[in-house]
């Protein structure tokens, strides 16, 4: 069977689930046998918020949590410029000709005309996107707080049951996000440009303590001292943090996504990174804390969604919301008065 013909299959048999309503378990044998077309159609499940679609996802997903693929998670942020979506192609394709399969999240801004994505990232990594090993998916941050898909926690999972090792989580970029990918990841690389000038050192600072690696891109052509000269200085600036909770040393680097370097020494950083994560136990740890917080996160959605779905809902909102645009209410007392009217109004 040609892969036109695999492909063409694979959509009937999706169709066919829908058609028939089939059970969720056959969503999940085609995921975990490594369908792309199947492993597509659950992450737009888990991104939808119909109530009977979220009951859905979350059969499918707990079916995820019987697998155990081996998975390394990494989230890549960077200054605007510095070009992320050209290293994380270059340093998808290398990770893929080494024999990973790697999956590509990349959260786009929004627009607000439609909520959809505005950059297209399959567009933007073309040469990644065919490459049997790799999976990329954009996702729209809509409104999400932090620049990030709501449901990209679950989608990790997703890609994790697919059998992708490698899962590869690319931010918007825009200051709250890395904090928020910080928290779903097990490795944090930071990409920086070389003589991007102090204004931008406030934002360094914070984004900075929260690197386990920093490399300087575009390091090529006229360029390519100065890149260097930046990582050592960067290098210098890195000693003057407080030392990162699981014992490991930031590392500093350049590469080109033009010529193709650096991508090896940083293959061998993150082989190293894991190594000593795992060997030290504080890679289980890391995921535990991970899945404590993401708890709270989903809590707070899913208590939101049901304050909607109260049936005087509308009404007492834009009655608070009037109050607080005439100053009448705070935003903070506005919201403790709404609650509780809604849950009395529930008893």
């Amino acid at each position: 069977m040609s892969e036109a013909e695999s492909k063409h299959a694979a959509k009937a048999r999706i169709r066919a689930r829908r058609m028939n309503k089939r059970p969720v378990e056959d969503l999940f044998a085609e995921l975990s046998a490594g369908n792309r077309q199947a492993l597509s159609e659950a992450i737009t499940l888990v991104e939808r918020k119909l109530p009977a679609a979220r009951e859905e996802a979350s059969a499918l997903l707990s079916l995820c949590l019987q697998t155990e693929t081996p998975s390394r998670r990494i989230g890549i942020t960077g200054v605007p410029g510095v070009g992320k979506s050209t290293f994380i192609e270059r340093f998808g394709l290398h990770l893929a000709e080494h024999n990973h399969r790697v999956a590509v999240l990349a959260i786009d801004p929004s627009s607000s005309r439609s909520g959809g994505s505005i950059l297209g990232d399959k567009t933007r990594m073309n040469q990644l996107s065919q490459h049997p090993n790799a999976f990329i998916r954009p996702s729209a941050a809509a409104d999400t707080l932090g620049g990030v898909a709501r449901a990209t926690r679950e989608s990790i999972l997703l890609c994790e049951a697919a059998g992708f090792d490698t899962i590869i989580v690319e931010t918007v970029g825009v200051g709250q996000s890395e904090t928020t990918v910080h928290g779903m990841v097990d490795f944090f690389l930071l990409l920086m440009l070389s003589g991007a000038g102090d204004e931008l050192q406030g934002i360094k600072r914070g984004i900075m303590e929260m690197a386990d690696a920093l490399f300087i891109t575009k390091a090529d052509g006229d360029n390519a001292m100065a890149a260097k000269r930046a990582a050592r200085q960067y290098a210098s600036a890195l000693h003057l943090f407080p030392a990162n909770a699981n014992g490991w040393v930031p590392q500093v680097g350049t590469c080109s996504a033009l010529e193709g370097t650096g991508f090896d020494t940083l293959h061998e950083v993150l082989d190293a990174y894991f190594s000593s994560v795992l060997a030290s136990g504080r890679m289980v740890d890391h995921r535990k804390r991970q899945d404590l917080l993401w708890l709270d996160e989903a809590l707070r959605h899913e208590m939101m969604d049901v304050v909607r779905q109260h049936p005087d809902w509308e009404r007492r909102f834009n009655d608070i919301r009037t109050q607080v645009a005439n100053k009448a209410l705070t935003p903070f007392s506005a919201a403790h008065i709404l609650v509780r009217q809604l849950l009395s109004a529930s008893v």
